[in-house]
């Protein structure tokens, strides 16, 4: 049975890590989001650690940050084992990763949980051609 479970272990908290990865990570954009991503060398308990933000220059409102921010955690809670990490525990390698989205305006759970699919896929790919 798979564990679809999202634990405080797994965020991405602490300014030396977050500022770490948003100086020396690498990115790419796959709409609606921006993603960063730096593999970790310190052993971790989880293959990764992420941190998701959408931006209060584009949703004044926090009541609108706070939805987008749950439909992500939600389409990454329910994809990551079987996308990400099963991946990283093949290859040996944990990542601090950062979702921050892009998108103009609030848009539904569904086409949020396709692109979150097709972004953890380029986000493998991205790690493969980094290795070598």
């Amino acid at each position: 049975m798979k564990m679809y479970t999202f634990s405080k272990e797994e965020r991405l908290c602490g300014e030396k890590l977050v500022s770490k990865l948003f100086h020396s990570g690498s990115s790419f954009v796959l709409y609606p989001f921006k993603v960063m991503w730096l593999k970790e060398t310190e052993a971790m308990m989880f293959p990764a650690k992420i941190v998701i933000s959408a931006p209060k220059r584009r949703f004044k409102r926090s009541v609108d940050r706070n939805l987008l921010k749950r439909r992500i955690r939600e389409a990454y809670r329910l994809h990551k084992e079987e996308l990400l990490y099963a991946f990283l525990r093949d290859h040996q390698l944990q990542l601090l990763l950062g979702i921050t989205f892009i998108g103009k305006e609030v848009i539904g759970y569904d086409f949020i949980e396709r692109r979150m699919k097709a972004m953890l896929e380029k986000l493998k790919t991205s790690c493969n051609e980094a290795a070598g």
